[in-house]
């Protein structure tokens, strides 16, 4: 299997390289990614559980998914080929906002990404890719607010990030 490259960014979202994703992480270099959240229609987040095998963060939970952007494909197209991939449907996605964070994990790498968050819906079940997602369920999103502040370590270290800015934006704008 040949490891995709991750596209290296400035601060202002300029691709300035690409290099071998472990390679980025082992470096903390800024590079290009997304994270999507997909809702129902009674304003509950689905969420997934990493599979076991998982290099890093094994069975943590996080947002529906997320990933990096290849060379030349827009942050939709990303979005939408990772989430069939992972979670088995496809639905419209419409990027919100991004951002810069850098999250360091126990076995020394680092995520430092320049992330567009997607938003999309969905109301029924996934059929989940289980290379990628150990299980997945809906929740709503104030007790995901609540359980990531009670049980932090049952979350990945990018989400409990990621959650706060969505849930930041969710509070500012109506969508």
């Amino acid at each position: 299997m040949i490891e995709e490259n991750v596209i290296l960014v400035n601060q202002y979202d300029e691709q300035i390289g690409l290099m071998p994703k472990l390679e980025a992480h082992e470096k903390a270099l800024l590079h290009r990614a997304f994270s999507v959240f997909v809702l129902n229609n009674k304003n509950e987040i689905m969420l997934q559980q990493r599979a076991h095998q998982k290099y890093h963060s094994p069975l943590l939970w996080t947002n529906t998914c997320c990933s990096h952007q290849r060379e030349g494909e827009s942050n939709i197209e990303a979005g939408s080929r990772r989430l069939f991939e992972e979670m088995g449907f496809k639905t419209e996605l419409k990027e919100l906002f991004h951002f810069i964070y850098k999250a360091p994990f126990d076995n020394g790498l680092t995520e430092h990404e320049l992330d567009h968050v997607m938003i999309g819906y969905f109301n029924e079940e996934p059929i989940i890719n289980r290379e990628e997602v150990e299980d997945w369920k809906w929740m709503p999103i104030e007790e995901v607010k609540n359980d990531i502040q009670h049980h932090p370590e049952k979350y990945t270290v990018w989400f409990k990030i990621i959650f706060d800015e969505f849930y930041h934006y969710l509070e500012d704008h109506k969508i």
